[in-house]
């Protein structure tokens, strides 16, 4: 008897240990003004590569909430973490959060359209040691090129979500012709980041689909 992916994705999930309270709150939230935030398996696998990278500077592509650059800083509290949001509601409700858990002297949420910020970092001379994508789905190659610029010699990028809910394998699972086309977008990059020629990356079906990228 096969066992399906599914099954293996509630077992897997079954055996991460319950979430602390700030945590719970988050989640909930999220769940309830659907704010898509990372799946708690796709979490568990970000921080644990935080935790063995420990990088002194993080840039995360999409705040939301908050809930993946506190679970950053909680899994490596030295790291200096600089997140972007365009959405104004997001931006208060992250800074909020963060502010609550009194790790604003950590996390710095600037608030603005990432492919603008992006450019503005390319003149300050910054770099970073980890970039977590998890933005607009559509703008991935735009966002990975525009950070390229900014990066360590040691870099390592994630991008999240690449699997698209299953839509990048099949797209006829829904009918919504704008998703089929956000999918199609998402499916591109793909395979354009498997053939870039200055990193090695690999694609994990963990969460709804991680990419993890190194330099050569």
């Amino acid at each position: 008897m096969n066992i399906n992916m599914d099954e293996i994705k509630t077992y897997i999930q079954a055996l991460i240990p319950t979430s602390e309270n700030w945590e719970k709150e988050l989640e909930k939230y999220a769940s309830i003004h659907r704010v898509p935030i990372i799946e708690k398996d796709g979490i568990q696998f970000l921080t644990q590569l935080i935790r063995m990278k420990q990088p002194k500077r993080v840039l995360e592509i999409g705040t939301a909430i908050g809930y993946s650059a506190l679970k950053i800083n909680e899994a490596y509290p030295e790291a200096k973490i600089t997140t972007i949001e365009r959405d104004d509601e997001m931006v208060r409700i992250a800074n909020e959060n963060i502010t609550k858990l009194n790790k604003q002297q950590h996390i710095h949420v600037i608030h603005g359209d990432a492919l603008e910020v992006l450019k503005e970092f390319q003149m300050k001379d910054i770099t970073f040691d980890f970039i977590f994508i998890d933005a607009a789905k559509g703008q991935y190659k735009k966002f990975f090129e525009l950070v390229q610029p900014l990066i360590s010699n040691d870099v390592t990028i994630v991008c999240d979500n690449i699997l698209f809910k299953g839509y990048v394998i099949n797209q006829s699972l829904t009918e919504q012709k704008r998703l089929q086309k956000l999918a199609n977008k998402i499916d591109l990059f793909n395979h354009w980041l498997m053939k870039e020629e200055t990193y090695h990356t690999t694609v994990l079906p963990i969460g709804d689909g991680m990419t993890v990228s190194v330099l050569k």
